[in-house]
């Protein structure tokens, strides 16, 4: 006689359910969506669109709302949107702004204040404020490090919640914390009103009529010189003729995300008179037939965004806007969101990472249409440009160079700041005629001529003219003309390891030569001596591999000391 003998019961098998079948799940696979979340999700979204691009400006909304992502809210989001649980994860934990607290984590404390650790603000104290406040602030309050944020004439910075504290001491940030964390509204010193009183608008107005045409103002652009100011210097006028060659329809992308540490003047003209670079941004849009810009503005500068926000809303009211379709974007704290693909990535919702190139965004940009890229400073001088003529802007300049420089200072000097100059002026010239000369007790020692990527150079080299092309053959660039000036008092090692520093916490990740190369870098230097060859060696991968301008720069601070200090590198490592 034959024994049949049963098959084991199996996990989640009934004893009555046939072998080798398995009872339905009663609840799908992955995080369930919680209710009451989904609930509070729908709440702060209401009418708006859940369209994908939209995913960082909706997990703002959770951020502002509640300080923190919980892993139920973004469950519910990603729920909301129709989105996989894990594309809103990357996104959420690539920023730094969004603070994702996992099942089980505790929350951080409804406060959190953030310390400028970048060199300008390393230099005037950052380190003895990050020490102090947790000991002022209690446990209730949280203190972390933060990059630059684009206050650098008014160092040292803390971030307290959304309001910064310039020239921050202990108490007065301690105040701050206890008023209040949230922005109020900026007061624009000139207003939509009073800006077209004064003429504003008319140039844009008579672009809109066909009273001038494309082909003139492209013209007059590039006349005047008029260069890419956020660091790239290319032609504008150029570009604007790259993208028009394109297929339409095109796009515009503004990058208002000014992170290089020392840079402050896309800041500094967004506030002082916004319409004027409005007004141009409308008029390139014109001239390329962008049938959309997309503003991109960095979360550092809340008192601009709400202002912003409100003189556009003015704008298409007015009807200024009846060629184009105005879109607000709010960055989330990535430095590497100042590189145009990047940016862009950003803008559709994505997480920053630079894309291969080409093809270029002039040809696939913004939702895989031909865009413009501009930064702020560039739109805020085509008014100028086009109404004054290119004899104007070329009139201007120092040894032997053409038209006027924004350059942000600062450091050991008097008076820093945004300084308007000719086109070539020195470091000394910048120092002695624009700031008020060194601080007191403060000899000039070297100078940062192109912010944070673009090395340092000793005093001894401080009359060379400052502009694009003029500084290459020295290992060196001028950038976004952020020039940060550096004294006695200063370590060039320890300028270069807070550089190095800044680089590591901001590479994106995706390539591993800048990944693993600024990780590596800060131990070597941090640890010391100085291995000349491996340094050296470890540099040029990063040089030579790197996806993005981040990892192709970020040793030219460190390969600077090597060349113009070396006395330096013998003696013990001095921080701030």
């Amino acid at each position: 006689m034959t024994v049949i003998i049963p098959p084991p019961t199996m996990p989640g098998r009934g004893q009555n359910a046939p072998a080798g079948r398995r009872r339905p799940r009663r609840t799908p696979k992955g995080r369930q969506v919680d209710p009451p979340a989904l609930e509070e999700v729908r709440a702060l979204l209401v009418d708006r669109s859940r369209r994908r691009d939209l995913l960082i400006e909706h997990l703002h909304l959770i951020q502002d709302k509640y300080g923190h992502l919980s892993a139920a809210h973004l469950a519910a989001l990603a729920e909301e949107m129709k989105l996989a649980l894990t594309e809103v994860y990357e996104v959420a934990t690539f920023y730094a702004h969004f603070d994702v607290v996992k099942e089980g984590e505790t929350p951080p404390p409804a406060l959190t204040v953030r310390v400028c650790d970048s060199l300008s603000c390393a230099m005037a104290g950052a380190e003895k404020l990050f020490v102090e406040l947790p000991k002022k602030l209690g446990k209730d309050v949280r203190v972390v490090r933060a990059p630059c944020m684009g206050a650098c004439d008014r160092a040292p910075v803390c971030a307290v919640g959304h309001v910064q504290v310039h020239s921050a001491t202990t108490a007065s940030v301690a105040a701050a914390a206890k008023a209040g964390a949230h922005a109020h509204a900026y007061k624009t010193p000139a207003d939509f009103a009073a800006y077209r009183k004064n003429g504003g608008y008319k140039l844009l107005e008579v672009c809109l009529e066909s009273k001038r045409t494309r082909e003139d103002i492209i013209a007059t652009v590039s006349d005047a010189g008029l260069r890419g100011l956020g660091g790239a210097g290319f032609p504008t006028g150029r570009k604007w003729s790259l993208v028009r060659a394109e297929q339409a329809p095109r796009m515009m992308a503004v990058n208002a995300d000014e992170g290089e540490p020392g840079t402050f003047k896309d800041r500094y003209y967004l506030e002082q008179d916004p319409h004027r670079f409005l007004e141009g941004m409308l008029i390139a849009a014109w001239v390329v037939e962008a049938e959309a810009i997309y503003i991109y503005l960095r979360d550092e500068y809340p008192e601009i965004r709400l202002m912003l926000e409100a003189e556009l809303a003015k704008i298409e009211e007015a009807g200024l806007a009846r060629h184009t379709k105005l879109h607000f974007r709010r960055g989330a704290g990535a430095y590497i969101c100042g590189e145009e693909s990047a940016m862009i990535e950003s803008i559709e919702g994505k997480r920053g990472l630079p894309r291969h190139r080409p093809p270029y965004v002039a040809q696939v940009g913004l939702f895989g249409r031909p865009t413009l890229e501009q930064n702020v400073e560039t739109l805020f001088w085509i008014r100028d440009i086009v109404e004054k003529g290119a004899a104007w802007a070329t009139s201007q300049g120092r040894h032997e160079r053409k038209g006027f420089r924004s350059f942000s200072v600062s450091g050991r000097v008097k008076k820093p700041g945004v300084k308007l100059a000719p086109a070539g002026v020195t470091a000394r010239e910048l120092i002695d005629e624009f700031c008020g000369g060194m601080l007191l007790g403060h000899a000039f020692k070297g100078y940062l001529p192109g912010g944070a990527s673009g090395g340092i150079l000793p005093a001894s080299m401080a009359d060379v003219p400052l502009d694009f092309g003029t500084l290459e053959q020295y290992g060196c660039f001028v950038g976004s003309h952020a020039v940060v000036i550096l004294s006695d008092k200063d370590d060039m090692k320890a300028v270069a390891l807070n550089l190095m520093r800044f680089f590591e916490d901001e590479s994106c990740g995706q390539c591993t030569p800048c990944r693993v190369g600024t990780e590596k870098a800060v131990k070597l230097m941090a640890k010391g001596p100085w291995d000349e060859a491996l340094l050296t060696e470890l540099s040029s991968a990063m040089r030579d591999a790197s996806i993005c301008g981040l990892g192709q720069a970020a040793s030219n601070p460190l390969t600077s000391v090597f060349k113009y200090f070396r006395e330096e590198l013998t003696k013990p490592l001095q921080a701030w």
